[in-house]
């Protein structure tokens, strides 16, 4: 208990007197106050105004704030690089350091700026009004997530209503190579020492590639595609090196701290976006496009003296003049200039008035290109420049629509490489529309048109790039120009091109002009394709005449309820004309036009593939068809007959058709030697063999395609035993194919062939000096079924002529001629040259993982190898748009076993823990792929294993 205390009574009476006393007194104030207030009432005061609430904090998304519109750039970079280190004395620096004054118009009161940067150490940021030298007191944060914000939070307050700021930043950055920002090339450069000999030295270079998100790498910016301005560059930099921008360059000498330097400086750009600037600096040399103004070809020095721009400059001015008159709209620059680089991850970058490629893709070696090297720079110039209208000119508000870029340059290619005298308009089949069924036939797919909500982080934008955005939106734009006509398809195009030139929009803005030069209801048709996943399959009953439709899925489940618009276009065996058909609901509608009574009559739908969908029938009108191929299968479009043989296939990978239909459509390629059918045809049949290449149903597998081949091998035999090849370009694929499918599954007398050419191109100790036995559009064919028959000594001389070459075609053949071999332990060799720079280009080691896993026996040991590597992996190159999709899609194509399922869903469990958001969409899509394959091989292995047997 506590302890107790006491007083007397005297001071107890006296405590008690002065109380009372106390609140006689506080009773008496409070009357007289409040007769004071009822004689005379205070006023009442005024309800304060509140002042106006300014944005102070972070937005809730990723998204910068609307109301502050950058209008222009001036960016000052000065790169510590040298192009080649020619002492012991001097150092190498891969750093640079910079400023940037971006003037911006403010539209709304606002306490705070938010700009994007991404690993650079700014240094200092000052924010003035423009036109006057009072600076607002400010300070500043960078926030290091997916934001990328740096946040100037300022103690007064912008003032909207069109008031003009500029923004002052220094920074300094570093050179990585990433292959992503502002990165370094290392190449190697032959040239004659003192006595004559030629010595390869090592060279330098910095270059950048900025798309999606990645200007923010190499200054402070608004880095998002809406937020257009103009952009004054200077770069002061090494002597020795040419500096290289979207505008046209003037050179000065300037001395810095005792040492000689260059200025550079550029002209303005036109009004763009962010990621399409670009900057390289190199000791390049370059070839002039005669026909063109201020058009320049640059690459290293030996290529260009070698001759190997030489294609470039002779079609870049046809292509683009055949633009110009397609469009409607002059190129609306100066200048343009196009560059080969070392290394890039991408094939090319649209880059205005100053496009990046590959090597590949823009240099051409008479003496040891292919026809189909050729080719591919053609398209992707065609592409590139297609661009240039095409997201460059008109530029899609946000990623949700990047369709909107590259889709029309995929589409526009076709149209493209007819200026430059290729006819490619049919392959658009094989290459686009089949290409993008594939993705497109899994829930885990997505619209062309995303909510621009959906898509926030850099890593979501990346996994865009994919091939429902180029593909499919190509096909679509197909389908929507037979829809309309073409006439007024490109008619409509025009008016797009000239009503948003230098502005940003929406897929809504493209139907409004298409839609005002037709009466048909483009909004209707187009919508479902545009904003809806996957595409639908459609069922013609012939016994009964009902069609209907529903979404097609490689996995059973259940599809969205949503009806596609379908213009249905058919033929029928007894009436030669075309006709077409509205199908606008999902349930069977009776259609009694396709119903067909006479028992040799078939109906066959969806003519040279030209709707973005799949075509099944009732069995009886299969077997018509089946029939039809057999006895003459030229009454059967071209385009068709590879049509039918995806459909079935595909249709008995869904489980809506019997799988031997599919495998009896392949018979009458025996007498079929059309480039088209049989690239359908193989792409199919390669799935059955991923499937069932490690069970007893591949032995006969291999009997049955070394039979069907052996006609097409011999219609091509002349050709290749002579070192010469057809006329025709689809023809010159397809003796390719004789080639690679005959040698593959054990025809003798094609890997006798391949033998006794390698063992010749072997022996000659001066391969590449002079023109090889081996026509170069057959050397990756006969390298890889050189090695693959062959040892490790000619694995070894495969791979010092890899070396050693310096042309980046023949590189690429000899690449995926290493990747052939059966021997586990060269395999695994390779797989570790991927990481290692030196050896395996940073840009090719996805594609060269992916040729690995293609190999049987590297599959497994591509698929450890990823996973075990890929915490490096992402590291490394997770920063820039390189597609680790595409390598997780070609490392689990064989998966069908239950073990190797949840071998990725651990890895997805693994990448969730870690918060990795790397290809989170094509992890989700091999997964759904992989389900799918496990359910379908259970299920067919017998039959299909029965069906092969019988016949052999």
């Amino acid at each position: 208990m506590a302890k107790g205390t006491g007083i007397t009574k005297a001071v107890a009476v006296g405590i008690g007197v002065v109380t009372v006393s106390s609140v006689c007194g506080l009773v008496l104030m409070v009357v007289m106050f409040q007769i004071q207030i009822d004689e005379k009432r205070p006023l009442v005061p005024p309800t304060p105004s509140k002042p106006p609430v300014l944005p102070t904090d972070l937005p809730t998304n990723l998204r910068l704030h609307d109301y502050l519109l950058p209008e222009s750039y001036k960016v000052v970079l000065q790169p510590y690089l040298y192009s080649a280190i020619t002492n012991n004395y001097t150092n190498q620096s891969f750093f640079f350091s910079g400023n940037s004054t971006v003037r911006l118009k403010c539209m709304k009161d606002s306490k705070t700026i938010l700009l994007h940067v991404h690993n650079l150490n700014v240094k200092n940021v000052e924010v003035r009004k423009s036109g006057s030298d009072e600076k607002l007191a400010s300070r500043y944060t960078i926030h290091n997530n997916e934001s990328n914000f740096l946040v100037i939070n300022l103690e007064g307050q912008l003032s909207g209503n069109g008031t003009y700021y500029d923004i002052f930043t220094n920074f300094e950055g570093e050179l990585f190579e990433d292959l992503s920002g502002f990165y370094v090339n290392r190449y190697t450069e032959k040239s004659k020492d003192e006595d004559e000999e030629d010595e390869e030295r090592n060279r330098f270079l910095a270059t950048s590639l900025l798309q999606p998100t990645d200007a923010r790498r190499v200054f402070p910016c608004f880095d998002e595609p809406a937020l257009k301005a103009v952009f004054d560059i200077t770069i002061i930099h090494r002597p020795g090196i040419t500096a290289l921008s979207n505008g046209m360059g003037d050179s000065g000498s300037i001395e810095i701290d005792g040492e000689e330097w260059v200025v550079t400086t550029f002209t303005p750009t036109p009004i763009m976006s962010t990621y399409l600037l670009a900057f390289t600096l190199a000791d390049f040399t370059y070839k002039s496009i005669p026909t063109g103004t201020n058009m320049h070809i640059y690459a290293r020095k030996e290529a260009i003296v070698a001759g190997h721009a030489d294609y470039a400059v002779e079609i870049t001015h046809k292509i683009l003049i055949h633009y110009e008159k397609e469009f409607g709209l002059k190129y609306p620059l100066d200048k343009l200039d196009q560059i080969a680089l070392p290394d890039l991850s991408v094939g090319a970058m649209e880059n205005w008035g100053f496009i990046s490629y590959q090597e590949s893709g823009l240099l051409y070696d008479e003496v040891t290109g292919s026809t189909f090297d050729k080719e591919w720079v053609a398209t992707l110039i065609a592409h590139e420049l297609a661009h240039q209208w095409f997201g460059n000119l008109v530029t899609m508000r946000w990623w949700n629509d990047l369709w909107l870029n590259e889709a029309f340059a995929t589409y526009m290619s076709y149209i493209g490489v007819e200026a430059a005298g290729w006819d490619l308009k049919d392959l658009i089949v094989l290459r686009e529309i089949q290409s993008a069924f594939q993705v497109d036939s899994l829930n885990s797919s997505h619209p062309l048109s995303l909510y621009e909500n959906d898509i926030q982080t850099s890593s979501e934008i990346i996994e865009l790039f994919d091939d429902v955005t180029y593909s499919k939106g190509a096909a679509v734009l197909r389908m929507l120009s037979a829809f309309m006509t073409d006439q007024a398809f490109m008619k409509g195009l025009k008016t797009y091109l000239y009503n948003f030139q230098y502005n940003n929009t929406v897929y809504n803005d493209l139907l409004e002009c298409l839609q005002g030069e037709t009466n048909l209801d483009l909004e209707g048709f187009m919508s479902t394709w545009i904003e809806q996943v996957g595409y639908p399959v459609i069922t013609i009953n012939t016994q009964t005449g009902d069609t209907s439709q529903e979404q097609f899925l490689l996995k059973p489940g259940v599809g969205h309820d949503i009806p596609w618009q379908v213009q249905i276009t058919y033929i029928k065996s007894d009436d030669s004309g075309l006709k077409k058909d509205l199908l606008k609901v999902k349930g069977p509608v009776r259609r009694p036009h396709f119903q067909l009574i006479d028992s040799d009559k078939w109906v066959l739908a969806n003519i040279n593939c030209t709707g973005f969908y799949r075509v099944n029938y009732d069995e009886e009108n299969w077997n018509k068809l089946l029939m039809q191929l057999e006895k003459d299968h030229h009454m059967i479009p071209v385009i068709n007959r590879g049509q039918l043989i995806d459909d079935a296939f595909n249709l008995a990978r869904g489980h809506r058709l019997n799988v031997s239909i599919a495998l009896s459509l392949t018979k009458f390629l025996v007498n079929d030697t059309e480039y088209i059918p049989w690239e359908s045809a193989l792409k199919n049949l390669d799935h059955f063999v991923l499937m069932f290449d490690r069970s007893e149903v591949y032995g006969a597998i291999t009997k049955y395609l070394r039979k069907q081949v052996r006609g097409l091998y011999e219609h091509f035999e002349e050709y290749t035993n002579n070192a010469t090849i057809p006329k025709d370009y689809t023809d010159q694929n397809n003796q390719v194919n004789a080639i690679s499918v005959a040698c593959t599954y054990g025809l003798p007398e094609c890997i006798s062939m391949a033998t006794s050419l390698f063992m010749d191109h072997k022996n000659d100790s001066n391969i590449f000096s002079i023109p090889s036995e081996i026509h170069p559009n057959l050397r990756r064919a006969i390298y890889c079924s050189a090695i693959a028959a062959g040892d490790e000594d000619d694995w070894e001389f495969v791979w010092e002529e890899y070396q050693r070459t310096t042309v980046a075609a023949e590189k690429d053949k000899l690449r995926y001629a290493l990747s052939c071999t059966k021997e586990i332990w060269l395999l695994n060799r390779y797989l570790e040259y991927t990481l290692d720079p030196s050896k395996i280009r940073k840009m090719d080691m996805v594609s060269t993982i992916n040729y690995i896993a293609k190999n049987v026996a590297g599959q497994p040991l591509a698929w450890d190898f990823v996973r075990g590597k890929w915490s490096y992996i992402t590291q490394e190159y997770g920063a820039g748009i390189i597609s680790l999709g595409s390598l997780l899609d070609g490392v689990t194509k064989r998966f069908s076993r239950d073990v190797e399922l949840e071998e990725l869903k651990q890895f997805q469990r693994e990448q969730d823990k870690e918060d990795q958001g790397f290809a989170a969409r094509a992890l989700e899509q091999v997964i759904e792929r992989t389900e799918a394959n496990i359910i379908w091989v259970n299920e067919n292995k017998q039959n299909v294993k029965d069906w092969f047997n019988g016949e052999l």
